[in-house]
């Protein structure tokens, strides 16, 4: 199992600080997540339905023409790499380490670039795998740059799968509404940016054959039927959108001040978290953490990946840096 934010027990534990004690910037998920609706009974006491209601609506949200619903993104992580025959993939590190784990897994040919390709590259790769917004980097790359890649891999039957988890609140820079073309695939979730990770609701966004094989492999009710209901109301919900959108750009630019403020200075940054790499980083999380505030580390890249507080936690991770900046 590879290392994930969020892992509070463990933290716990090791600082001897209660769970309830901790304030958890670990994850980049939403602290103000979508409010969840009352749950009929029947949902608890019969199968999903199978209507397509939630797909219609995720559709008009996404702006996609094809889509399944998976178990959160990790559903389609796995599955994916098996509907290939062993080829070469690359990665645009550093990014979230699930995808690359789940291709080597199926014993396919995986090498990370910590470079932007040229497409003269691209000729030697068969798949293609980037977060955009990145995870942890923050780095965004333009829909023309991706859309150029893609034609590139599509002329050898190559795959771009472009990992959208953080993109909700700059849907400007999506390629949901070019998902139909053979060769590109699109993961979203409503884990980040409607605060709804608990659910485990994702969607695929790709041509209808691939679709079609992946659902084969996921088999019926990829997702509850509480899930169903909250991940409607949610996708629905176009006040609660615009509003946290416009709430959490302006929370990501107090972080970024707050961080600078204390000596730390973001690195990069998107609306549910800072990238940062100070002198130290490894200490900065110790210290952090034995105030009861939880960060991610990324050793290999001697980086932090510092998410929003809630409304709450703004004073006491204030007060901890400035404490922490003094000392």
């Amino acid at each position: 199992m590879l290392e994930h934010g969020g892992n509070l027990h463990q933290a716990s534990q090791q600082y001897s600080i209660a769970l309830a004690d901790w304030l958890d910037l670990s994850t980049g998920i939403n602290p103000h997540g979508y409010p969840v609706p009352d749950i009929p009974a029947a949902a608890w006491q019969r199968l999903p339905e199978t209507n397509q209601q939630l797909e219609d609506i995720a559709a008009e949200y996404y702006g996609a023409q094809h889509l399944l619903t998976t178990a959160g993104s990790q559903a389609a992580i796995q599955t994916l790499p098996r509907l290939r025959a062993t080829c070469r993939v690359s990665f645009l590190g550093p990014m979230y380490a699930e995808h690359a784990h789940a291709w080597r897994q199926q014993g396919h040919h995986v090498s990370e670039l910590l470079h932007l390709p040229e497409t003269s590259e691209l000729a030697s790769i068969d798949v293609l795998i980037l977060c955009n917004p990145n995870n942890p980097t923050a780095r965004l790359i333009s829909p023309e740059t991706l859309l150029t890649w893609h034609q590139a891999l599509a002329q050898h039957g190559g795959w771009l799968i472009v990992d959208e988890a953080f993109m909700d609140t700059t849907p400007e820079h999506s390629l949901a509404a070019y998902s139909h073309l053979p060769g590109l695939i699109i993961l979203r979730s409503l884990g980040k940016f409607f605060g709804l990770a608990g659910a485990r609701v994702g969607f695929l966004l790709a041509e209808p054959g691939l679709l079609r094989s992946v659902a084969d492999i996921l088999g019926p009710w990829p997702i509850t039927g509480p899930a169903r209901i909250v991940a409607q109301a949610a996708l629905a919900d176009v006040n609660w959108q615009q509003q946290n959108r416009a709430r959490l750009l302006n929370e990501s630019q107090q972080l970024a001040a707050l961080l600078q403020e204390s000596g730390l200075g973001a690195l990069n940054g998107c609306a549910l978290f800072q990238w940062l790499k100070p002198d130290h980083a490894e200490d900065w999380h110790t210290q952090l953490a034995s105030q009861g505030i939880w960060t991610r580390h990324f050793p290999a890249q001697q980086g932090l990946r510092i998410g929003l507080p809630t409304t709450a936690g703004w004073d006491k991770l204030r007060q901890v840096l400035q404490a922490l900046a003094i000392g």
